[in-house]
């Protein structure tokens, strides 16, 4: 059995964690968002790439859900006080070896997916990590600048890290991602995926920006198996990030309906065979499946019960 997950940062790779207990034997392709990534005191940094690679590789800072367990922040203090911008974005000491080990791969011409492949040797986080592309696609916002009151455009990490998404959005912009195109593996894998899961990742930033890489939404489509999507949004909140913030901007009504039909129904032109909401929450998406279960991620057996309730949703394998 062949599985192709869909996935942003901390939500995703908690979820992958409990597929791969929910079905150890199966197959698992990641397809990882990059709009996240960011170039900073010359490092190239993919946030979602890394944090999935750490959770699956037993590195992962798991109170914080991202960087590595056990960190220190030596470099961080020196670079302030040099006073060298940024502050506001946190390089731990032992995180800056895996951006340096990457930088210097990428400045000597390998592609981020094979750059990708080389640091999973270490981490064995036992699926396929694929970067959605190997072309540099970055989500920036649109927003109004604080001292000018003018529209300008800053850099995703700028507007989630450093002003914890406070300052209003009019448009979100992935750069790049028209010139993109789907990592190697990633349009075959998703083609012949027995089952294909959007993990309760931002539907805009994360899952949106994925299938904003020409040619991924219509292979999605094209999928043999079926297509199984997990709501990040439970009783009107997000599970964990800052959905609530974005879901707005494009239109999209903060729930578990809304998000659904945002996705919309496979056999009307949209993506979903299967939608899986946390039990009590009410969705109607035309075309499609919805099952409600309990969605909270709240210890390892509450994560492979939902892993197991998407493959339910997939029909793919018995318990």
């Amino acid at each position: 059995m062949h599985i192709v997950v869909l996935a942003g940062g901390v939500g995703g790779a908690r979820f992958l964690r409990g597929l791969l207990a929910a079905a150890p034997d199966a197959e698992v392709t990641a397809v990882v968002n990059t709009g996240d990534d960011v170039t900073l005191h010359g490092l190239r940094i993919c946030p979602d790439l890394d944090t999935v690679m750490y959770t699956l590789g037993d590195g992962i800072d798991e109170d914080r859900g991202w960087g590595r367990r056990g960190e220190s922040w030596t470099v961080k203090d020196e670079l302030a006080a040099y006073g060298a911008e940024p502050t506001w974005f946190g390089l731990g000491d032992r995180d800056i070896a895996t951006h340096l080990v990457r930088t210097r791969m990428l400045d000597a011409g390998y592609p981020l997916s094979d750059v990708t492949a080389a640091l999973a040797q270490r981490w064995q986080p036992g699926v396929r990590l694929l970067p959605m592309s190997d072309q540099r696609v970055e989500t920036h916002v649109v927003v109004d600048d604080p001292e000018t009151g003018r529209p300008r455009a800053i850099h995703f990490q700028e507007w989630w890290i450093r002003h914890r998404a406070a300052l209003a959005a009019s448009s979100f912009v992935q750069v790049g991602v028209d010139d993109a195109r789907p990592g190697p593996g990633v349009v075959e894998a998703l083609r012949t995926a027995d089952a294909v899961v959007f993990a309760p990742s931002n539907p805009v930033v994360s899952i949106g920006t994925v299938l904003g890489v020409p040619g991924i939404r219509d292979a999605v489509r094209a999928a043999t198996g079926r297509v199984v999507g997990i709501s990040p949004i439970v009783d009107g909140a997000a599970l964990r990030g800052m959905a609530d913030r974005c879901l707005p901007v494009v239109g999209v009504e903060v729930s578990a309906e809304g998000v659904g039909r945002h996705y919309g129904a496979r056999s009307a032109g949209g993506l979903l065979d299967a939608w899986l909401v946390h039990t009590g929450d009410q969705a109607t998406v035309p075309g499609v499946d919805v099952r409600a279960v309990p969605l909270l991620m709240s210890s390892p057996e509450a994560t492979q019960a939902l892993a197991q309730a998407a493959l339910d949703a997939a029909g793919a394998g018995p318990r």
